[in-house]
């Protein structure tokens, strides 16, 4: 009794199942969003993040703002969405 106690921890310590496969590499390149083209747009659809209700510091854009393309710094739920120039 005590050899077949001793066997059947031994095979759980060693593993069960076969050899085990290595996962398919990701294509982090095709996870990522797409950027948006922003050198047509005359006008801006931009969010600017802030680290508190009443807006008192800047801690990241994105979107665009006339012509150009802002994507830096973080997001929070404290943002102001601006749509003109």
């Amino acid at each position: 009794m005590r050899t077949f106690l001793i066997g059947g921890l031994l095979a759980m310590a060693v593993g069960c199942g076969g050899p085990m496969e290595q996962e398919e590499e990701s294509n982090l390149a095709s996870q990522e969003a797409t950027l948006p083209d922003c050198s047509n747009e005359p006008n801006a659809n931009l969010y600017r993040y802030y680290n508190d209700a009443s807006h008192t510091q800047l801690i990241g854009e994105y979107g665009c703002y006339c012509g150009g393309l802002y994507v830096w710094g973080g997001r929070s739920v404290y943002y102001e969405y601006i749509q003109e120039c």
